[in-house]
């Protein structure tokens, strides 16, 4: 029987009063107490250093007071714009130390919704956010597009240098509408101002005559975040994108794959600092989990990495990596864990790793455990020259671990690593593992030291 950690269980009970909070906008009085909205079930895992990550990845703890978005003016009929009365919401709770702004039942349309430190914004069972066709409710913000820090539209749910924040219930955030806007990949443009040696707050996306879309969910250079229970559908791009921030907590959230449009990354923390996604069912239409630490010359001017990550009990339906370390790692990646996924659909890669001599960067210590399922591609695929981009600075890979894995389908080798002749990759164990239908026995291995199988078959047969 699986272990738990006592410390992320629900201290005090559960938010139970979330289904009355349309009632009014203090329907529990200020205490001293304080609650977590719901448990958080983590397994324990079979390496010692992950389970150190969740032990010390802190939780918001957010003050008994709950309110609800009714008493500011929202109606959840669909067509009246709620932008006003969420935010009001929102900056109340905070102004009063904290606590619970509740949507309940019903479609809401709003804009930008930003979230404020101590503030759990908490979507009732059958509550939706309908976020609008209308630009202008989407103001500029800070962000990273594709790795490179610029001025650009605020995603969807947005915060700043907040801490103690949580975006939670069985609610539903919907993207559809803001495809009237939402638009564009011209990351070139950025590129030529990071060149030029503009700043960030001065790489302004609007009026540029260029466009890149916006996230849908970006906590940026936040502390203590909890995202949890909640359904994403109709993204325009990458879906769960915290950024630069330190203790992260993604547990029981759902990403449609089936409204996924393409380049929508189910969740990809970006130089975040202990990270722990469970429980959740990633669809996408591109990677399910893409760690991420910047942009070449940008990514080197911050030089954060993406450290100290746990993946545990999920499921994956995106079409390409189930774990995907770049191509955006100029900042480094390193002590990735990743126990229990099955792996769905059309996936390709169990563990997908890309860099070039342009980006640079670091995958290291990256370990899987008791993955399975069936892959479009390989188990392991490792490419060092991402994109055929060259410069000089040389990424370094490895070590990876993959252990009590399994596969039912493998269109391609099971394994496809390749290093560079002057970066080898330093070490790749594969052990007690057992890959069936595999289409090609052939695996790729080049520039790999310290490669080890140990009690490991393919087709039946050991390697």
């Amino acid at each position: 029987m699986d272990g738990r950690f006592t410390r992320r269980q629900l201290i005090n009970g559960a938010l139970a009063v979330a289904g009355a909070a349309a009632a009014s906008p203090l329907l529990a009085p200020t205490t001293s107490a304080a609650t977590r909205p719901y448990p958080v079930t983590v397994p324990t895992l079979p390496w010692p250093a992950a389970n150190d990550i969740v032990a010390r990845t802190k939780l918001p703890v957010f003050p008994d007071r709950t309110l609800s978005v009714l008493d500011y003016g929202a109606k959840g009929d669909g067509k009246t714009d709620n932008t006003a009365a969420i935010k009001k919401a929102i900056e109340t709770a905070n102004a009063r130390g904290g606590g619970h702004v509740v949507v309940p039942k019903g479609t809401f349309v709003t804009g930008a919704v930003y979230l404020k430190s101590n503030v759990d914004l908490h979507l009732a069972a059958g509550a939706v956010l309908k976020f609008g066709s209308d630009a202008s409710k989407f103001p500029n913000v800070l962000t990273r597009y594709e790795g490179i820090e610029c001025v650009n539209r605020s995603p969807m749910i947005y915060a700043y240098k907040e801490s103690n924040i949580g975006l939670t219930g069985l609610g539903t955030l919907d993207a559809a509408t803001t495809s009237s806007w939402n638009k564009g990949k011209d990351r070139e443009y950025l590129e030529s101002l990071v060149a030029d040696g503009i700043p960030p707050e001065k790489r302004i996306v609007l009026g540029s005559g260029y466009a890149m879309r916006s996230s849908f969910v970006e906590p940026y250079a936040c502390d203590t975040v909890l995202i949890q229970g909640i359904t994403l559908k109709n993204p325009q791009f990458w879906q769960l994108h915290p950024t630069l921030c330190r203790n992260v907590t993604i547990d029981g959230v759902r990403t449609d794959a089936s409204t996924a449009r393409s380049n929508t990354d189910a969740c990809d923390p970006e130089s975040c600092d202990h990270v722990v996604i469970v429980n959740s069912n990633l669809g996408a239409h591109d990677d399910n989990i893409a760690l991420k630490a910047g942009r070449d010359a940008d990514g080197r001017r911050i030089g954060e990495p993406c450290q100290n990550i746990v993946v545990a009990d999920c499921v994956m339906n995106g079409n390409w990596g189930a774990i995907t370390c770049g191509s955006e790692q100029t900042g480094g990646i390193r002590n990735v864990y990743a126990y229990r996924l099955t792996v769905t659909g059309e996936t390709k890669y169990a563990l997908y790793v890309k860099s070039n001599t342009l980006r640079g960067g670091f995958s290291e210590n990256i370990n899987l455990d008791s993955v399975s399922g069936t892959f479009v591609r390989s188990i392991v695929y490792v490419l060092p020259d991402y994109n055929g981009q060259t410069g000089s600075f040389v990424p370094r890979f490895g070590p990876f671990t993959v252990s009590n894995s399994s596969s039912t389908k493998c269109g391609q080798a099971a394994f496809n690593v390749r290093g560079l002749p002057n970066s080898h990759i330093r070490g790749l164990r594969v052990s007690d593992c057992r890959f069936d239908g595999v289409a090609n026995t052939d695996n790729t291995l080049r520039y790999v030291d310290d490669l080890r199988f140990t009690r490991t078959t393919i087709n039946g047969e050991p390697v």
